[in-house]
């Protein structure tokens, strides 16, 4: 088990691309037991070929130290019967993947792996809402999903949850996150929230249903398309080609508003063929680094047709991956104008991998490389910069104004 895994974390990619919000993955392993009891039977040092130095015949790497370790816990440790020993495999991978201080690197469980393709696939069960972590690594709702239990709740993007079922966040990453929030159809969870305009948490108690993650909303009005697009999932290609072209097309639009704020990303992929709309076949939508220098380009292969139409595109602080990478291509290759809530996006500009383990034992998803713009600018930690800075308030949300969607229709009138 130990050298499928050395091997997986140091592979080149083999497997589909995920780009943007995390949600879960997964973990087992019999094979990891049976090694555990010849090891401690009959001690030896292991060679691992491809970890590091693999040139050098001197270089060994002696599991004696861990399987001791293993057997010292499982001995004296207060609460040892109540260890599983799966839960020692899961924390050692876990300890594995922990090595690189990367929050984009972790190992998921099996049932975590299940959620996590059930979300890349648009349905899941929960409570209908983004999360994700601030800048002071705070747990935060990125956005309630719409016609979600989340929004039926009351919760907004930026409220920070303090407590889930009483069990505090300090330190949690995404993927624990979802996991505790997560559950069976029909239960609930109480998240202890905080909104900077209240001042004191509340405990909110919320029902868990199935969820089907909206992908796009268009509204057609003065002859300008607000397309909606709130991620990057399996099915937000074909649903941009109905309702994001074809239904824009179709009621006369001559402009278009790209809306991608709280947009967390999904399926690289994806944003390659939304990308293909807009911009000429042939253009770079991004460029992938490696570790070795090496890089990867991906291009625009599209049918063209909206690349002639005036465009505004508009983020926030919430727009990530994949759509700052799509939100970066138009902006290097057409100049277009990029409304934004606050400063700078996201910025969430590395490439993960997921790779499952051997014996259906859960998944690891891997930091690969980072992504570039067309321009060679970076999108890790920097983002993508508005040209305009509209903010909405938390008094225009509850008014229901949107001053930045009001400033992208000023300026496509001046266009069309």
């Amino acid at each position: 088990m130990f050298m499928d895994i050395l091997k997986k974390l140091f592979s080149k990619r083999t497997i589909a691309v995920f780009v943007g919000a995390v949600i879960l993955v997964g973990t087992g392993g019999a094979s990891y037991i049976t090694g555990y009891q010849s090891g401690t039977e009959n001690p030896k040092t292991i060679r691992i070929e491809g970890v590091a130095n693999i040139d050098d015949p001197d270089t060994t790497i002696d599991f004696a130290s861990f399987w001791d370790a293993w057997d010292k816990l499982k001995r004296y440790h207060l609460k040892a019967k109540n260890a599983a020993d799966k839960d020692f495999l899961y924390s050692a991978i876990d300890g594995l993947a922990a090595t690189f201080k990367d929050p984009n690197t972790v190992f998921f469980p099996p049932e975590e792996a299940k959620n996590f393709t059930q979300t890349m696939e648009g349905h899941f069960g929960g409570i209908g809402a983004e999360i994700g972590l601030n800048r002071s690594d705070e747990l935060v709702i990125v956005i309630p999903l719409k016609r979600s239990p989340a929004e039926r709740a009351g919760l907004k993007g930026g409220d920070k949850i303090l407590e889930i079922n009483d069990m505090k966040t300090d330190g949690i990453t995404i993927d624990e996150a979802v996991s505790k929030i997560r559950g069976p159809v029909g239960t609930g969870v109480t998240l202890a929230v905080l909104r900077e305009s209240w001042g004191t948490p509340r405990d909110i108690e919320i029902q868990r249903e199935t969820i089907v993650v909206p992908t796009i909303d268009t509204e057609i009005k003065d002859e300008i398309s607000h397309v909606r697009l709130y991620n990057f999932n399996a099915e937000a290609g074909s649903a941009f080609h109905v309702e994001g072209y074809l239904k824009s097309v179709t009621e006369g639009a001559k402009g278009m508003i790209l809306d991608l704020r709280d947009n967390p990303g999904g399926f690289l992929e994806v944003a390659v063929n939304i990308a293909g709309w807009f911009l000429n076949r042939g253009d770079i939508v991004a460029i992938e680094r490696f570790a070795d220098g090496s890089e990867d380009e991906f291009r625009a292969s599209g049918n063209e047709a909206l690349k002639d139409m005036p465009l505004v595109i508009i983020v926030n602080e919430n727009s990530a991956s994949a759509s700052e990478i799509l939100a970066g291509a138009i902006k290097d290759h057409r100049g277009i104008t990029i409304i934004g809530e606050h400063k700078q996006t996201y910025g969430k500009g590395t490439v993960q991998e997921v790779h499952p383990l051997s014996g259906n034992s859960g998944s690891l998803k891997i930091t690969v490389g980072e992504w570039l713009r067309p321009s060679r600018q970076s999108i890790e930690k920097v983002g993508i910069t508005p040209d305009l800075v509209v903010p909405v308030s938390e008094d225009d949300v509850l008014a229901g104004r949107d001053p930045a969607l009001d400033r992208a229709f000023q300026i496509l009138k001046t266009k069309i």
